[in-house]
């Protein structure tokens, strides 16, 4: 059964609890690092700057305390290979569903089972209250 590093279960515990109870869920299914959980004033607008974000610091999902958003990749990461990103989020949506959290996948923030033509994030996680 995979298992978090050290440097996933840091930048982890710097997430909303319910992001981390349904990572714990999903790392038993499928092998996936954590990129980033918090990110601060720097890292936000260097996200932005790159096009990896839409939003400038302080306005972001990971820009608040605790995160509010996580980045995860399926391990190894093969930025190519979408499939495994979207069977990531298939079991991230499935055991956040079992544990009654609401959260967003970026490869569909609008929720409509379609990947969103303005700005896909295949990574991204986020609660939603």
């Amino acid at each position: 059964m995979p298992t978090f590093s050290k440097l996933s279960l840091q930048r982890l515990a710097t997430c909303d609890q319910r992001l981390q109870d349904v990572c714990h869920a999903a790392i038993k299914r499928i092998d996936f690092t954590v990129l980033c959980g918090f990110r601060n004033k720097q890292d936000q607008n260097d996200a932005f700057e790159r096009g990896f974000s839409k939003v400038k610091w302080p306005n972001g999902r990971h820009n608040k305390q605790p995160s509010q958003a996580v980045d995860l990749a399926p391990f190894p990461i093969d930025w190519k290979n979408l499939d495994r990103f979207k069977a990531l989020a298939m079991i991230m949506l499935d055991e956040a569903t079992k544990l009654h959290v609401k959260i967003t996948w970026g490869g569909d923030f609008n929720q409509n089972g379609l990947p969103d033509d303005k700005f896909i994030d295949m990574p991204h996680f986020q609660t939603r209250d």
